[in-house]
């Protein structure tokens, strides 16, 4: 989007805004009070401390993070919180009985996957499992913002439908389709599928054998287990811009030149649920299995 990127603020520190879906950027200009320009933006925030910035686009809802250096990120409390976790969590949950699968000719064959994730890590994580013999279902919604290059590239192996959880008969629907799954992978914002009626322990209310799979940006631990975030905002805000800059000789923060943290967290979210499907197999029970980027 053309106002995405990053931006000097009053205090000469940066701040990265993440403005590719609509209510972002409507929100971003909002806030600032200014026209819908990056010159505009460019201007109103030179009126702004960058962690003043970051913590009023918070509040409200929208995705923005100030550059950190690794060691401003060491002394956050977001990352104390996030020392506690280890790198993927997997905690069996109650004694359900494991459902009868037959062997198939690759690990996953006959086990069912619900993808409710959209951009890259999420969705990497259902091509992944697709890839290893699952029947994935990919769900999205229509009035929901897409981008559709990504959508063809995580979209290999997978189903695609639409449903829209805001009425009954959307729910209703879904809640058949968790009764049937083996795993339920959401990356949306944290709360957001939850306020619908589908928190990890609702799913599993519905499907005690169930594989339920989320992932966040910053951990569902410390200040900050609220926050929303993208690959390219956590890179901002834990350090690896300025190392990335420093690594280049250069004075600004400088992006990745891929959204590593997105496809490395899909990987290890992937990893996770097939882990915790092993252990159902033997022990019986379902699971919650969390990571963040």
């Amino acid at each position: 989007d053309a106002l995405a990127g990053l931006y000097r603020c009053g205090d000469g520190r940066f701040v990265r805004l993440h403005t590719n879906f609509p209510h972002h950027r409507a929100g971003i200009v909002k806030l600032l009070g200014c026209e819908d320009t990056r010159d505009s933006v460019a201007a109103a925030l030179e009126g702004w401390q960058a962690e003043g910035f970051e913590t009023a686009a918070t509040d409200a809802g929208l995705v923005v993070a100030m550059a950190r250096r690794f060691q401003e990120w060491d002394a956050h409390p977001q990352a104390a919180a996030l020392a506690t976790l280890p790198l993927i969590e997997i905690e069996k949950v109650g004694d359900a009985p494991a459902p009868a699968r037959p062997a198939g000719a690759r690990p996953m064959a006959g086990l069912r996957v619900l993808d409710l994730t959209r951009i890259i890590a999420g969705p990497t994580a259902g091509r992944i499992l697709a890839s290893h013999g699952a029947q994935v279902l990919a769900i999205s919604a229509a009035h929901l913002p897409s981008v559709f290059p990504l959508v063809v590239d995580s979209g290999r192996g997978k189903r695609q439908a639409a449903l829209d959880l805001r009425g009954a008969e959307g729910r209703e629907t879904l809640r058949g389709l968790v009764r049937e799954a083996d795993v339920v992978v959401q990356g949306y914002r944290p709360g957001g599928l939850a306020a619908l009626g589908f928190s990890p322990e609702d799913l599993l209310a519905l499907n005690p054998s169930l594989v339920v799979a989320t992932l966040s940006a910053y951990g569902r631990l410390g200040p900050w287990a609220g926050k929303r975030g993208f690959d390219s905002l956590t890179q901002t805000a834990t350090g690896l811009n300025w190392a990335e800059a420093e690594a280049f000789g250069e004075e600004t923060p400088r992006a990745l030149p891929c959204q590593a943290l997105d496809h490395g967290a899909g990987h290890l979210l992937a990893f996770g649920v097939m882990a915790a499907l092993a252990r159902r197999a033997r022990e019986g029970g379902g699971a919650r299995v969390e990571i963040s980027l």
